[in-house]
């Protein structure tokens, strides 16, 4: 699967949207509320790079001949 630059972009918007969010609820005075937010958005992109980590890894096992 070829990776361009869209990936990057996905992650810093929802880098930024979580910040955003993050910061209206905390001037609200809901701090947890901010917390569960900046954690959920943390999750997805944490998400989102584990599954690019394991296409790179394996496409390491293909080009090495690991595959068994």
């Amino acid at each position: 699967m070829a990776y361009d630059v869209n990936t990057i972009f996905q992650i810093a918007g929802i880098g930024i949207v979580v910040a955003m969010i993050h910061t209206v609820l905390k001037q609200m005075g809901k701090d947890d509320w901010a917390q569960w937010v900046t954690l959920i958005g943390f999750v997805v992109v944490l998400y989102m790079v584990a599954s690019i980590v394991d296409d790179l890894f394996q496409k390491i096992k293909g080009v090495f001949l690991f595959q068994g």
